[in-house]
C-alpha cells in the first residue's frame, strides 16, 4: 500500500493505493468526502533523509497535536504526537532518545493503525 494525497478542486485527500500485479486496476480508498482540507506537512530537517527509527500510529485516529518539530532532539518516553479515538487522546511517545527527522503527519490528519507518524534520527 502506498499513502498518496491528492487535491481535488483546493480539497487535499489522503489516500491509499493497493499496487496489484497482472492487468487488475488498483484499488483506492479515499478519505471521507466531508473531511477537513490536510493542512501541509512540517518540512524534514535540514538533513532532507527520513529518520532510521520509525515511530508508527498504534490505532486509528484523528491527530489532534503534533508536539515535535524537524531538528528537535527528544529524550524516551517524550510526547511526540496525540492521537485521538473514541473521544480520549492518546500520546504517541518516543521510543529512545533521538531527533525528530520527519514529521509525516499533520494536525487534523485522519490515520490508520500503522501509518508512519514522526521519524527520528
Amino acid at each position: 500500500m502506498k499513502n498518496l494525497r491528492i487535491t481535488v478542486n483546493g480539497t487535499a485527500y489522503d489516500v491509499q493505493v493497493e499496487e496489484l500485479s497482472g492487468s487488475e486496476a488498483p484499488a483506492v480508498a479515499a478519505a471521507p468526502a466531508a473531511a477537513a482540507p490536510a493542512p501541509a506537512a512540517k518540512p524534514a530537517a535540514p538533513a532532507g533523509a527520513a529518520g532510521s527509527i520509525v515511530v508508527k500510529a498504534p490505532m486509528p485516529g484523528t491527530v489532534v497535536n503534533v508536539v515535535v518539530s524537524a531538528g528537535q532532539a527528544v529524550k524516551s518516553g517524550d510526547d511526540l504526537v496525540f492521537i485521538e479515538a473514541m473521544k480520549m487522546e492518546t500520546p504517541v511517545k518516543a521510543p529512545q532518545d533521538g531527533t525528530v527527522a520527519t514529521i509525516d503527519v499533520a494536525k487534523g490528519e485522519a490515520v490508520d493503525s500503522g501509518k508512519v507518524l514522526v521519524t527520528l534520527n
